[in-house]
């Protein structure tokens, strides 16, 4: 029980119907923003913590709180 190629047309035709070309194209870019930012994100958090953390530094500060 697949999808057949009329099928998939119809839903397609529906979709440009309710929403419009226009309103398409911008959710799809506002999709690859979100996806090249998410991405973005994932990169600098593998790169953070590849990096040794100074942790003289943190204790000076729990000591001057204290």
């Amino acid at each position: 029980m697949g999808l057949s190629v009329w099928q998939i047309a119809v839903v397609v035709i529906l979709v440009v119907l309710l929403f419009g070309r226009g309103k398409i194209s911008s959710l799809m870019g506002d999709v690859a923003k979100g996806i090249k930012s998410f991405k973005k994100g994932m990169s600098s958090d593998a790169i953070e913590e590849n990096q040794p953390k100074d942790v003289s530094e943190e204790n000076k500060d729990s000591k001057d709180n204290n």
